[in-house]
């Protein structure tokens, strides 16, 4: 009995075992980047930007707030992106030679490593729908075409004809650059990284691609490493000149300096941006989330549209570099 009582006592002035806290939950959200001018946009312009990605911000906040996943924060703030005419991805999406629209968009579970992507998608109202189910019913990473529109019909969703795409803006666009023969410069992809109170990291990144473009192009969105990564220690999602950010695997890569080079995000994210990609000539930029809640937002552009909110529940929009 007395030994007992002393182990009992011994036990009672041990030190309480500390309980994990769980990260706080954050999100990032991009419009794009690209020849984004301040001088360029209309008091009229500039409110919209900023209140369509208030809007974007604020429905991805409201699920992780009430405990859900970074999967739905990231679903839920491109969608709501998709839907805008604004950016250049689902309805807003620019157009390709040939008048019409090819969509692009991934989503990758950072904490299983799942990841579904689609490319040249042309009826597909709501791109990173259709990648989360490739990810989540079939045994698939990417698909494409016709044979993603199929799978789309197979899991019930309701295409859309080219025509709901087709906005004058996007025309009148596409009609500057024939004329010109000019490159896109404002590339427009959208894109979203979370944190979830369960310590979970997910991106995901849907485009138009670039507008003028031709023979199937894809480009960096749907590829997983390229334009959009996640794992259990860093999400990326890209915006820009896609075929550099293919080259230089640029998500995978920033991530792989954070967990094997032990570099910062921020270091990581602005050596590959500002540094490796300036010297290539790529323009874009990106945004980064670690799985301490840390974030980093480098662009190499004039401008690139983007936000962030966290616990506090303030939402931040920038779209100009002096920001």
């Amino acid at each position: 009995m007395k030994h007992w009582l002393l182990a009992a006592g011994l036990l009672s002035l041990a030190p309480a075992a500390s309980v994990p806290q769980r990260p706080p939950f954050m999100l990032v959200v991009h419009g794009g980047a690209g020849t984004i001018r301040r001088q360029d946009m209309t008091p009229a312009q500039d409110s919209a930007y900023r209140a369509t990605l208030t809007q974007a911000i604020r429905a991805g906040y409201d699920v992780l707030r009430r405990g859900g996943s970074s999967l739905d924060a990231v679903t839920a703030v491109i969608t709501v992106l998709e839907d805008s005419p604004l950016f250049n991805a689902g309805k807003g999406a620019v157009l390709t030679n040939a008048g019409t629209v090819e969509l692009d968009a991934a989503i990758m579970d950072g904490a299983a490593l799942r990841a579904g992507a689609v490319a040249g998608v042309k009826h597909i109202k709501n791109p990173i729908t259709l990648a989360r189910l490739v990810m989540e019913k079939s045994p698939h990473v990417m698909l494409a075409g016709d044979g993603a529109e199929a799978f789309a019909k197979e899991q019930g969703m309701t295409l859309v004809p080219q025509s709901y795409f087709y906005t004058e803006r996007r025309a009148r666009e596409l009609e500057r650059i024939k004329a010109a023969e000019a490159k896109q410069r404002a590339h427009g992809t959208v894109g979203a990284v979370a944190l979830d109170q369960q310590g979970r990291l997910a991106a995901g990144t849907s485009t138009g691609g670039t507008a003028n473009k031709r023979w199937g192009r894809i480009g960096d969105s749907p590829i997983v490493g390229a334009g959009t990564y996640a794992s259990d220690a860093c999400a990326v999602s890209a915006t820009g000149a896609g075929e550099y950010f293919i080259r230089n695997v640029v998500a995978h890569d920033i991530c792989a300096r954070v967990r094997y080079a032990r570099e910062s995000l921020e270091q990581a994210a602005r050596e590959v941006v500002l540094e490796e990609l300036v010297a290539q000539h790529g323009d874009g930029g990106v945004i980064a989330l670690d799985n301490d809640g840390h974030f980093t937002m480098p662009f190499n552009t004039e401008g690139m549209y983007r936000g962030s909110v966290g616990p506090d529940g303030q939402i931040v929009v920038k779209i100009y570099r002096d920001e």
